[in-house]
């Protein structure tokens, strides 16, 4: 986790900033489901759910070191055994950061 997340103020937007995307991703889906959204609400809703998935899949990372790192063992899809995968914004998995012993 990066030094600025730290503080209270910055977690508070970063927190504001997801609800406020999520809040926008139901919206748009809504108007999708009724029929009324415009090709740019389908974009927006594309870029929005891949948010979403890219951060769960960081969250889940997150988790899985958390446990590792307390001895626990752990479920991950990984390509050597001294990284565990997080994915990239454009979708591809890289293996940047080594397991916390």
């Amino acid at each position: 986790m990066t030094e600025e997340l730290y503080n209270p103020i910055d977690t508070a937007l970063y927190c504001t900033i997801g609800k406020v995307a999520l809040e926008k991703l139901t919206s748009t889906l809504s108007k999708m489901q009724d029929d009324t959204a415009t090709a740019e609400d389908g974009r927006l809703a594309a870029l929005l759910q891949e948010i979403v998935a890219l951060a769960k899949n960081r969250m889940s990372v997150a988790a899985n070191e958390t446990e590792f790192s307390k001895g626990n063992p752990v479920w991950v899809e990984r390509t050597a055994q001294s990284h565990f995968p997080h994915i990239r914004l454009h979708g591809g998995t890289h293996e940047d950061d080594k397991m916390k012993d």
